[in-house]
Order: structure tokens, then sequence, then C-alpha cells
């Protein structure tokens, strides 16, 4: 049997598809099982070892997209799938999956769209605080797969041992030194409005750091809103005594699969409803998630519950959940709204609940204070 699975677009919507990429393989282990995504999120599933393989739908823009994606149709084609997942939904997706020609196409019944599938799956419109990776499950009721267990089938992501030892060896160099308490600090997002205020993120880093000599805060920030990071720190350095002010590391960028090694071996990670989130979701670091337009019902990351999470938001306001096009009030009061003093404390706990997490000495190391997949 060959499977072809669609995901296009946003990393976390990619991340929200692995637990069902590891049912399918429970249910059908000798399937060949394709997986079709963009560049950008490429690498959350390409060393995926319950998949076959995973093929590129490049986005070129422009009268190239048309050759590029008609050349990519007749590919899909020409493998003869005999079933078709298409956890996306959009335009493209559809399409392609039609183009395949597969005798059973599952996909969501969409207006316009729905006639492209052999077997349509409702998806209500309306805003629920019911999890993203359950609505994506729902693909997966007609093969007879059973309902969702985020402690059976969490997401995943494999990690790479060229991006561990990378992660290692920058960390080690700015000063980072085995034993120390590592927090991942994520300060952007893509959406402007899932972005916690860059001071609220700078009284945290003192907060976090000022009179703890053996913790060490990294800033992360996606390609969006790389100077982030240098605003932020224009504004904590001074509030720190001279002694803690190198408690703030600095070591460039990193990448998809580079964010997951450092996720993997940190302490703590905090950062709001974004793709980078739901990547160290794929590890066992303790997380504080950071949620204002979204609900944490539906975001949260899908992993085993014994594992240390703390979820924040600005508590229950009319306007929220939203649809992210507009702010109603004008001041994006869910987020505004999360003071730094809460994230602080719930940081406090997810560390006391989790202690003994040190930065490690090398990669691959056995100490139990490197966290595995989960």
């Amino acid at each position: 049997m060959k499977i072809l699975l669609i995901r296009l677009r946003q990393i976390g919507d990619v991340v929200f598809t692995t637990p069902a990429v590891r049912a399918l393989r429970d249910h059908f282990p000798d399937a060949r099982i394709s997986y079709l995504v963009e560049p950008l999120a490429a690498p959350i599933v390409a060393g995926n070892p319950r998949l076959t393989d995973t093929i590129i739908a490049e986005r070129p823009g422009g009268l190239r997209q048309v050759r590029e994606d008609l050349a990519l149709a007749r590919r899909l084609r020409a493998a003869h799938y005999d079933l078709v997942i298409d956890f996306h939904g959009g335009p493209r997706a559809s399409w392609l999956a039609l183009a395949t020609g597969a005798p059973r196409r599952i996909g969501y019944e969409v207006v316009g769209r729905s006639w492209m599938y052999t077997t349509r799956i409702t998806r209500p419109r309306a805003l629920r605080a019911r999890h993203s990776v359950v609505n994506q499950w729902d693909l997966l009721t007609p093969l007879g797969i059973e309902e969702p267990d985020p402690a059976r089938w969490p997401t995943e992501m494999p990690e790479t041992a060229v991006a561990a030892r990378t992660v290692l060896g920058r960390l080690s160099d700015a000063g980072v030194q085995p034993g120390d308490t590592v927090i991942v600090l994520h300060v952007s997002a893509g959406n402007p409005f899932r972005r916690w205020p860059e001071p609220a993120f700078a009284d945290l880093i003192v907060r976090l750091v000022t009179d703890r000599p053996e913790r060490r805060v990294v800033l992360t920030a996606g390609p969006s809103d790389r100077q982030a990071v240098d605003r932020i720190v224009a504004a904590a350095d001074p509030r720190l005594p001279v002694a803690r002010r190198a408690a703030i590391v600095r070591c460039g960028e990193f990448d998809l699969a580079e964010l997951r090694a450092l996720a993997g071996r940190a302490s703590l990670y905090i950062g709001g409803d974004s793709g980078p989130l739901h990547i160290a979701g794929t590890t066992a670091v303790p997380i504080v998630a950071l949620f204002g337009p979204t609900l944490a019902e539906r975001s949260t990351p899908w992993r085993d519950p014994a594992l240390v999470a703390e979820n924040v938001d600005g508590g229950p306001l009319p306007c929220r959940p939203c649809e992210q096009r507009h702010c109603v009030p004008g001041d994006f009061r869910c987020l505004t709204g999360v003071s730094s003093a809460q994230v602080a404390a719930a940081a406090e706990r997810a560390l006391a609940r989790s202690a003994g997490r040190g930065w490690p000495a090398a990669a691959g190391s056995s100490s139990p204070a490197v966290a595995r997949n989960v």
C-alpha cells in the first residue's frame, strides 16, 4: 500500500501531524508512507523514521510556480498512491491531492473543493477549544484508527547528530558550562498577534537571572524578527548587575534542527504559540507557553502529560480566541495583560518540578540531564 500525506505551510501545523504519522505507521506497518511538505517545515519530517520518504513542494512564486506544480503533479500521479490524506485543505494542497489520481482521497469538507476528495470530513469554522492534533486526527477516523493519546502518540521531530554537535559547540564557545541551568527564551513569532511585548521579555530576563549565578539565558528569534534579540538585550543589560550580564548568551541564529537540539538539552523553554514552541514540545524540556489570541486547549504542546509544562495567558476575554486579523480593542490586551511576574512565577514552578536538568558536557552524553526523544 502506498500512502501520501499532505501538509503545506506552517511549522507548528506540520509538527501537529506527526502523531498521525506514527499512528498510520502502527496501523499500516508495511505501507510506503510519503509526506509532501514545503521547504520551510521540511526539517520537521525529513528524518522521521516512520516515513518512507519526504517530497518537497517548492514555492518559487510567479510563472515558475505553475511549472513546478505541474511537474510535481505528474510526479505524484506516476507514483500511483492508493491513499492520500490532505491535512491542509488549502487550494494548492487539495489540487495536488486530486492530481495524484489516488482511488481514495481523504480531506476536509471545504466549499468549492470538497469534490476533489472521495471521503470528506466536516471541519467547523468556529474557533473551538479542541486541540489541533485532534482536529487533524479526524481525517484518520475513516481508517478505523482509535482516538489520539498524547502519551502514546506525541509530536515528534528526530534530533540530528550534526545539529547536536553544532549547538553544544556554539554554547561551549559562548561560555556555557556543564551543569549550567540553560533557559531558552524565544522572543518572536511570525504572527504579530502572538508576540509578547519586548519590554516584558527584558523584565523577565532580569527576574530570572539577577540572583541566580547558575542560570544562563539563550535568546532565539525567527527570521521575521531577528532584531528583537538586540533590542531586548539592550533593554535588559543595564538593569543587571555587571557580574550577571554574561548570563545572557548570544551565539547567532539556530535553524530548525539546531533549535530542536538546543531545546532538547535545555533546562527550560519559554515562548509564545509559534512553530518553535511546538518543536520544543517534541522534546522532554520543561515548557512555559505564552498564549494570547489562541487557546492552550487548542495549541499546547502535544506530548506525555507527565512532562513538565506551564501555560500562561491573559485570562478570559470576550474577544479571545480571535481570528488574528484585527485586534478589536486595539491594544492586544490578550498578550499585554500577561505580566513578566506571571511568567517568572511559572518558570520557577517548572524549574522546581524538573530540578537536575543541567547543560550536558558533550553531544551524546549519557547523563540523565540530557533530554531524549519523547
